[in-house]
């Protein structure tokens, strides 16, 4: 039988997929050279038992004895809703005597890269990664260095002190680690030939202050010696870690009790802890060479021995300034509740805020409440704002501390509360001294005389590029939220 010819040829294609249409010039496979137009057809009566996306040719496909009895071309994955269109030509059931033949076009080529954009792709992305690897490299190497220059001018500055015996030591961190059973618990150890039990302070690899905040600490508590200051015994910075290492304080912090109902403090021992607070103020402005400023004074850092004496810790926040000019400092530092109100406007510490900070550890003392309770409705929100109101109605006892019951000196306690107002006033040239505040407790000057209602601070916050500004209303602050 003599074969007919068939040639790789294109048809259109017509997809009339309900209204709308969709038009395809693609192969049909080797047939004869007068190819026809296929038609998708609605899905009717009119479509064939295959499936409603059976597409049949309009036109007769002259086909060859030997030639193909079905054309196939399955339209790309998007055409239609219901996947692949398949486009079909059925030739006349008499057609070769060998059965229906089937000839499915191939597959339109995959589209393929060229050699040159692979390679160039290639080169770009290893160039990016070589860059930023090399960035990496370089932060990594400045920061290493910049540390050990850091730990370098720490052993510089204090390096002769240890040497001669005086103040506290340099540990290794595998003396620590010994001491407080590897980190276990939160404080503590005995070990090495130390004689005393000892408190760890680990700095937070997070902190924004860092070696500065640490350095810092070390510098001003290793010069300081009073009996109301937390004796600091060693640091150590090993292994990327920054550690102080203080005495241990038996009872804890002022808070824990106060707050925490750990041990109701007594009215005398209560006394006596703000008669130690402000020793220890006094100490810290006005008999070094130089002032120092707290900047921190709240209730969580008044640390308490075995008799209940109190002793002012962590000086992370604290500042050397002269005792004339004050400090320059526009970077906010402290506690929300115990920071004074002219350092949210101008940033500038000075013993006035350090007084202000006094004045409320008072009043928590006197009260047995914190700084600042949400809990409690407005009015009684905050402290200083509450006990004000009380004095203004002459019931400034009503502040009174309820666990105390009856249990204590109404003549120092009016005194004590009298003396809290006196601190907070948001005035701070309205003020009194740590000298003035030691001489009323002591009865040793009358009562301060204060306005019935508590005057409103004016203070404006200024935004000058003397001052960072980041938060809604001060920039770079490093403040806590009471625990």
């Amino acid at each position: 039988m003599e074969s007919t010819r068939f040639s790789l040829t294109f048809c259109f294609i017509g997809l009339a997929l309900f209204p709308l249409m969709y038009v395809q010039s693609a192969p049909t496979a080797y047939r004869s050279a007068n190819a026809p137009v296929m038609y998708v057809l609605p899905n009717d009566s009119s479509v064939p038992p295959d499936g409603p996306n059976t597409v049949v040719s309009r036109a007769p496909l002259p086909v060859g004895a030997d030639g193909p009895t079905t054309v196939v071309y399955r339209a790309p994955p998007h055409v239609g809703a219901d996947g692949p269109t398949t486009l079909v030509y059925r030739a006349p059931p008499h057609v070769g005597a060998d059965g229906p033949h089937t000839f499915v076009a191939p597959p339109p080529p995959a589209a393929r890269l060229s050699p040159s954009l692979v390679v160039g792709l290639i080169v770009g992305a290893g160039a990016l990664i070589f860059g930023l690897g090399f960035i990496w490299f370089i932060l990594r190497r400045k920061t290493h260095k910049t540390s050990k220059l850091d730990y370098d001018m720490f052993d510089e500055l204090f390096g002769g002190e240890f040497q001669n015996g005086m103040g506290p030591r340099k540990f290794s961190f595998v003396e620590i680690a010994k001491m407080t059973s590897n980190f276990k618990g939160e404080k503590l150890g005995e070990g090495g030939d130390l004689d005393t039990h000892v408190a760890v302070k680990r700095i937070s690899k997070a902190s924004k202050q860092g070696i500065k905040e640490y350095a810092s600490e070390v510098k001003i508590i290793s010069r300081l010696r009073h009996k109301n200051l937390v004796k600091l015994i060693g640091w150590c910075h090993e292994k990327g870690q920054l550690i102080l290492v203080y005495e241990f304080m038996v009872n804890g912090s002022l808070d824990s009790h106060l707050f925490k109902g750990k041990t109701l403090l007594t009215w005398d021992v209560r006394f006596q802890i703000v008669q130690g607070l402000a020793s220890a103020l006094f100490y810290l402005h006005e008999e070094g060479d130089h002032c120092v400023l707290h900047r921190d004074i709240k209730a969580s850092n008044v640390m308490l021995d075995s008799s209940f004496n109190a002793k002012i810790g962590d000086f992370g926040l604290a500042r050397l300034v002269d005792h004339v000019k004050g400090s320059q400092t526009t970077h906010l530092a402290g506690t929300m509740g115990y920071i004074a109100p002219e350092c949210v406007s101008s940033g500038k510490a000075s013993k006035e805020s350090d007084v202000y900070s006094f004045g409320v550890v008072a009043l928590e003392i006197a009260c047995g409440r914190r700084s600042i309770e949400p809990r409690y409705e407005e009015s009684q929100a905050s402290l200083v704002a509450w006990v004000w109101e009380l004095y203004g109605n002459q019931q400034i006892l009503g502040a009174v501390d309820l666990k105390l019951g009856m249990d204590f000196d109404a003549i120092q306690m009016e005194c004590l509360l009298m003396v809290g107002l006196w601190c907070v006033h948001p005035d701070q040239n309205l003020r009194p001294s740590i000298r003035q505040v030691i001489q009323v407790l002591n009865f040793e000057a009358p009562l301060p005389k204060l306005p019935s209602r508590r005057p409103t601070p004016t203070y404006d916050v200024q935004t000058t590029s003397g001052i960072q500004v980041s938060e809604p209303c001060f920039s770079t602050v490093s403040i806590t939220i009471p625990r």
